[in-house]
């Protein structure tokens, strides 16, 4: 079975969204690479008027969803030993490694909450574990889920076709990736780097090896210093350390 991402959300329209389109798409529509599912929580409610939410115990602004629905949404679905996910500011942020794990299975199971969140109890009863994509608060977790099933999916063999174009991408080593260029050779006055017109391979990838490595630094110190803790206890050094 290929991998599926299920998404449990109040708002089922809002997919598939940017995973409809462009290659990801097309494996998912035409190529059953991958699949999605949507789940409509609301449908779960005992309330006749769909109702999910509650006040939050103890007083508070806003709302919170219901631990038994969001449970009998999420029981609904036959989870085939796929990691749960909520999306949440207060997660552990989406790293690529998690990603590499996740890709590597058989899909994901995603939850959306909305409103205050979602009641505690179900995210412990059921073993979620919270993701966040930023340190930023969004309205809801559907634009979360699409980036994190995005960046699952991307990784499934024959989706983007060239594994050699996934190996120098940010993150996947611990650096960032470098600059690109294109035709034309000049813009605004701006040119292509000499030494990428210059057809010495070595000198090519030292030269790109050296601007992911500058772009760490200046941008990532975090990902630099675990970069260079790396290459010392491989006994190696970064350019220009």
């Amino acid at each position: 079975m290929p991998f599926t991402a299920t998404v449990l959300t109040m708002f089922p329209e809002a997919f598939p969204g940017p995973l409809g389109v462009s290659l990801i798409g097309t494996a998912w529509r035409e190529q059953d690479l991958w699949r999605l599912e949507t789940v409509d929580i609301r449908g779960f409610s005992a309330d006749k008027r769909g109702f999910l939410d509650d006040t939050p115990a103890g007083g508070g602004p806003g709302q919170v969803m219901k631990a038994d629905v969001v449970a009998a949404a999420l029981d609904s679905v036959e989870r085939l030993q796929r990691p749960l996910l909520y999306m949440s500011a207060r997660g552990r942020p989406l790293t690529q490694a998690r990603v590499r794990e996740w890709a590597s299975g058989p899909g994901v199971i995603v939850l959306c909450g909305r409103f205050e969140g979602v009641d505690q109890r179900v995210l412990d009863a059921r073993g979620f574990e919270e993701v966040s994509v930023g340190d930023a608060v969004l309205a809801g977790g559907e634009a979360a889920a699409m980036v994190a099933i995005e960046a699952c999916v991307r990784l499934v063999p024959g989706v983007l076709g060239q594994a050699q174009s996934l190996v120098e991408e940010s993150f996947e080593d611990g650096l960032l990736e470098g600059p690109q260029y294109t035709r034309p050779r000049s813009f605004e006055g701006l040119e292509i780097p000499e030494v990428l017109l210059s057809g010495d391979h070595k000198k090519v990838a030292a030269w790109r090896r050296s601007q992911r490595e500058e772009a760490t630094r200046e941008r990532r110190p975090d990902l630099w210093s675990e970069h260079l803790a790396n290459l010392q206890a491989k006994g190696g050094k970064a350019r220009g350390e």
